[in-house]
This record gives C-alpha cells, structure tokens and sequence, in this order.
C-alpha cells in the first residue's frame, strides 16, 4: 500500500498516518483472512473474539495518527483518491469476516436470519467505536478491550436459536 498523497511536502501527520497504515494493515488484514481457516471449527463466537480484540488494537493505533492527518480537505480529497486507486476501502476489511460469516451460516452454524455483511460491517463498527472512545476518554472510561471484544461479538447474535 505504498501511496503518496503529499504534493512536494516531506514528513508531517499524513505521513506518519501513511507509515502507520503500511505497517499494521498488513497485519491487520491477515487476521481478518485467517478466519477462512476456522470455518466449521471451535464455536463461531470463539472465533471473532481474538478478530474483536484486534480489531480494537488495530483501530486504537491509527485512529490517533488518522485524526491529524485530515486537517484539510486537500489532504482529505487525495487520500479517498488513492484509496480508491489502490483498491482498498471498507470492504477490504468486511469482505473476509462476511466471508467467514456467510460460510459459517451454510454450515448452519451462524443463524438463518444473520445478515453476514451486516454483521461484518456492525463488528467492525464496533471495534473503532471502542477506539475511539479510549482515544478520547481514557482506558478507565467503559469497560476493559477483552469485555468490550465479549460483548461486540456476543451481541450480534450469531449462533442459531435452538427450535
């Protein structure tokens, strides 16, 4: 994900954010990929709980970075560029957890109404919303990332109700 968006300017918040992305994304991105290896295994709950965790850790170090660097629209306009140019976006990320669900939901092991892309979209919701809050009220404010992780992937009731 090497893009530039700075126009003849070196260093400064974009950047930084920039660097940041290229280092954790990777990472980030893999653990959302690895859930293919845990279709039909362990409990589907069991599953997204590391991919919550992460998801929290992921979103708590770029959002820091991520604020300074959109201070002006330019920036703003060219980064959305180069995102779309590069082909990464919101689905890059619910793509694979989608994926797994929709996998998962013709096992019968996530329940029939279960929207998968929904569910993707509401889990990752849920771990920037956690960021975001420790970013700007502390880590003391609302509960600890591995109760927060529990309750994102535990309320978005997934597992089938048995009849």
């Amino acid at each position: 994900m090497a893009v530039s968006i700075r126009e003849d300017r070196t260093g400064g918040s974009v950047d930084h954010f920039l660097a940041l992305l290229q280092d954790r994304l990777p990472l980030w991105l893999s653990i959302l990929h690895d859930l293919s290896a845990r279709i039909g295994k362990g409990h589907v709950t069991d599953n997204l709980l590391p991919v919550a965790r992460a998801g929290i850790n992921y979103y708590m170090e770029v959002q820091g970075a991520a604020l300074p660097a959109f201070t002006s629209p330019n920036v703003t306009v060219r980064f959305r560029k180069a995102v779309r140019d590069t082909g990464l976006g919101p689905r890059t990320e619910t793509a694979p957890l989608a994926d797994y669900l929709a996998a998962e939901q013709r096992l019968g092991r996530v329940g029939p109404g279960v929207d998968p892309e929904a569910s993707a979209r509401l889990l990752i919701a849920g771990c920037f919303h956690r960021a975001y809050i420790e970013m700007f009220v502390g880590p003391d404010e609302g509960p600890t990332i591995e109760d927060s992780a529990l309750e994102i992937v535990r309320e978005l009731r997934l597992e089938p109700v048995p009849a």
